[in-house]
């Protein structure tokens, strides 16, 4: 058995000892603007309500829009395997919280051997007075193991399953802003489409009445084959478009479904009546880009990997110092019977004190120590990159929404003095003052705006939830993550 005194103050240094070797870990400084570049043209955006970033998808006004966007939460399959990750580092975090405390075991064994006198040993044995070829043997013990982490090898091994145990959690938080913000867009990307197979079916019932008007005066002598020609040409060209994007229409409402973890179809009715493509409410401009790092759960996964590389240069260091532990066993053993198993004359005890130093081995250590250097050196890197990409994300998101507005303004200006011209070409012509070309030039010209404008709208919405996905919004952050 070890002295009390050596016990004592083995465990008073395991206790108490603060000298965890390796780099004490500090949250990097990235230094950022106070604004964001495109935040005043963001400010000057007109609209009757805010969003609020938790929720965002709700203050577009659309409720087949937060219905779905709710669904996907709740349903998603990517969410499902985020959620079993994180239960995958809960568990490595417990391992690592167990190795700091002691472990015991409880053992028991009953034999009963035979010994033949035709073998060497029961040759010998057989020239005893009294030899009995049967034995039986009893024991049960009692045995515990504690490894005195003095120089913070366990505690830097918990540190890192501790931060990769938060990145997990923030994993989470960002496929669950990934799966709002991509449900978001493909419904109004579904919308757009709508819009625009709408746009396209009108333009084929101008150019049919169109064909039919031309028709009318072909009988009648005062429209030349080659008129009808072109109006049939043209009518065809509108109608070739419709396929094409009902083909797309096709493919974003497959994409919802699964999406939404369904088999695609499943949605497809209630998505059949034609909506209005949902207007991007007013953004809170009070997030400026140092709240990015608080808010964005993919900023908060690069640091608590970084975080986990540090602790892990500490394991490494950790490896050059020797490791003590202390185990000990209580228990009992008779090769008589049993049922002195349990008594004083048949018990056993032991108490060892463990040490371990790798004194021939620094040279794998330090290559160790070199590497997990190296992996900090690289998460460091992809921390500072990702930074820059989330700044990047919400600046061309702002110009993206900006723009695509005023496109889309100015295009339903022109939409409507297109429709003005378009019915003033169409009158001249059956006064004979203007060619059958004018008209279908003007159809042309009308289609292509209306188009054009639908796409707009379409963009600047899907631009409106890119900034939210940006800004980090679609999470209330949990004081545990946003402390770091």
């Amino acid at each position: 058995m070890l002295p009390k005194r050596t016990l004592v103050v083995l465990i008073s240094i395991s206790l108490v000892a603060g000298c965890t070797v390796g780099p004490d870990y500090q949250p990097p400084k990235i230094s950022l603007s106070e604004r964001f570049w495109g935040q005043d043209a963001i400010e000057q955006r007109s609209g009757s309500s805010t969003a609020d970033l938790i929720d965002w998808w709700a203050s577009f006004g659309d409720p087949q829009l937060t219905r779905f966007v709710t669904l996907a939460l709740q349903q998603n399959l990517d969410l499902a395997q985020a959620a079993a990750r994180i239960a995958q580092a809960r568990a490595g975090l417990s391992s690592a919280n167990a190795a700091l405390l002691p472990s015991g075991s409880i053992n028991g064994q009953a034999a009963r051997a035979y010994q033949s006198v035709e073998t060497p040993l029961g040759q010998v044995l057989d020239s005893a007075p009294v030899f009995d070829r049967y034995g039986n043997s009893y024991e049960a013990n009692l045995g515990a193991t504690w490894e005195l982490d003095v120089f913070g090898g366990l505690r830097s091994d918990r540190e890192a399953a501790l931060a990769e145990y938060q990145a997990s959690q923030a994993g989470i938080a960002a496929t669950r802003l990934a799966v709002a913000a991509q449900t978001a867009d493909i419904y109004i990307s579904i919308r757009g489409l709508q819009t625009r197979i709408g746009v396209a079916q009108q333009q084929v019932k101008t150019q049919q009445d169109l064909l039919t008007t031309i028709e009318l005066l072909q009988s009648q002598g005062l429209a030349a084959d080659l008129q009808v020609h072109q109006a049939r040409g043209a009518l065809a060209q509108v109608r070739a478009s419709v396929p094409v994007l009902e083909s797309g229409l096709d493919a974003a409402m497959n994409a919802l479904d699964v999406l939404l973890g369904s088999q695609p179809g499943t949605y497809r009715t209630e998505l059949a009546e034609v909506e209005a493509i949902p207007v991007t409410p007013r953004i809170n401009t009070g997030v400026t880009p140092g709240d990015l790092l608080r808010r964005r759960p993919d900023l908060i996964v690069a640091e608590r990997r970084l975080a986990a590389s540090n602790a892990r240069i500490g394991t490494a260091v950790a490896e050059y110092y020797p490791k003590f532990s202390l185990s000990g066993l209580i228990g009992s053993a008779t090769s008589v019977s049993g049922g002195n198993l349990f008594s004083s004359s048949a018990s056993q005890m032991s108490g060892v004190l463990g040490l371990r130093w790798r004194l021939f081995d620094f040279g794998r250590i330090n290559a160790q120590i070199d590497l997990a250097k190296g992996q900090e050196a690289e998460q460091l890197a992809a921390y500072r990159l990702a930074v820059l990409r989330a700044t990047e994300d919400v600046e061309n998101a702002f110009s993206a929404l900006i723009k695509r507005e005023i496109q889309a303004n100015v295009l339903e200006q022109g939409v409507d003095s297109l429709s003005r011209a378009r019915q003033a070409s169409f009158e001249a012509y059956r006064q004979g003052v203007v060619s059958l070309i004018e008209v279908l030039q003007a159809d042309d010209n009308l289609l292509r705006a209306a188009d054009a404008r639908a796409q707009a709208k379409a963009e600047s919405a899907r631009a409106g939830v890119a900034a939210f996905k940006a800004l980090g919004g679609g999470w209330n952050v949990p004081s545990s993550l946003a402390a770091n």
